[in-house]
């Protein structure tokens, strides 16, 4: 953080910038802003009842887990990463996240309102407050957050947005590949843009401190990295099947799951641990992944995407400014 002298307290100025990657992401982020209330998820009411009983208990259940780990991110996660921030356009960055995680965490609330009655909301709730796989894994980031090292911060958050959230993305994007629940899936798109942003900038930033460790220091926060990983893993199977064996889809979300845990380690710079690429993943959910999204008129609500939702998510070469330089 900048250097505050006695008695001053220093304003931002974004006419000095640190790091060109701060204000590339403030900007990417504030360009692709959204709200959940501008999407007309009662269009989908029709799909919801021809919807079976398994296919709703997996949705509702999804999103259940999805908003306490959105809660979790939003409550903790990013409060805990603003205390290791380097300067204050990062510390703003991390706060435009904060808010949007507290944005996604509302958005299951608005879906839960439009599909369900008051009595089926708090029967998810219930079980998300409880359930053992959800639990530990919450826990087990939260303990990172609070007891864990600025880096290995930086790393629990990316396996959470880039690889624990993706069990309960799957079923969306399978639903939207069938062309069922497009308003529902179009808030799960626009939620996944996000943290397709958030999971490479804060990738970004573990990197740079990564970059400063000797030898020896990397190779331990490797290992630690890579046992961490595994120990979700196991979790996070277990988790799945609980989900999906009863319509089975399990084998076909572990593939998902196995993909996009790659992706997280390769926003931290690391090699992948699994064998599973695009090509392995179920052809309907990759193409529902695509952080394109329809076409929103933001300013009136007309429509079924937003304008300003055109924005895409942040690709790999727009974060290639000499990392290695660093």
């Amino acid at each position: 953080m900048e250097h505050i002298q006695k008695n001053s307290y220093v304003a931002i100025n974004w006419n000095n910038i640190e790091d060109e990657l701060d204000k590339a992401t403030w900007e990417k982020l504030t360009q692709q802003f959204w709200l959940d209330t501008r999407v007309p998820i009662s269009n989908d009411l029709r799909n919801w009842r021809d919807t079976s009983a398994e296919e709703k208990k997996v949705l509702n259940l999804v999103f259940g887990g999805l908003t306490t780990l959105d809660t979790l991110q939003s409550q903790d996660g990013m409060a805990e990463l603003k205390k290791d921030a380097v300067n204050q356009k990062e510390e703003a960055v991390l706060n435009n996240i904060q808010f949007m995680e507290s944005v996604h965490a509302k958005s299951y609330s608005s879906i839960f309102e439009t599909l369900n009655d008051k009595a089926e909301i708090e029967a998810v709730f219930e079980w998300a407050d409880n359930d053992e796989y959800l639990q530990y894994k919450a826990q087990r980031i939260n303990d990172i957050y609070h007891n864990g090292t600025p880096l290995q911060k930086k790393v629990a958050s990316v396996f959470l947005e880039t690889f624990l959230f993706y069990s309960g993305f799957y079923t969306p994007l399978y639903f939207v590949g069938h062309n069922k629940m497009l308003n529902v899936a179009e808030i799960i798109k626009l939620i996944i843009r996000d943290e397709s942003v958030h999971g490479t900038y804060i990738g970004y930033k573990f990197q740079i401190g990564f970059n400063q460790l000797s030898e020896d220091e990397q190779s331990e926060l490797q290992s630690w990295m890579y046992d961490l990983l595994f120990e979700l893993y196991e979790n996070e199977e277990k988790f799945t099947h609980e989900l999906y064996d009863e319509i089975g889809w399990t084998d076909s979300v572990m593939t998902f799951l196995r993909y996009n845990a790659n992706k997280a380690l390769m926003n931290l710079g690391q090699e992948p641990m699994f064998p599973d690429g695009a090509e392995d993943v179920n052809p309907v959910v990759m193409n529902g992944i695509s952080t394109s999204t329809a076409n929103h008129d933001f300013f009136s609500g007309v429509g079924n995407g937003y304008l300003i939702g055109e924005v895409e998510a942040m690709a790999d070469d727009d974060y290639d400014i000499g990392l290695d330089k660093q």
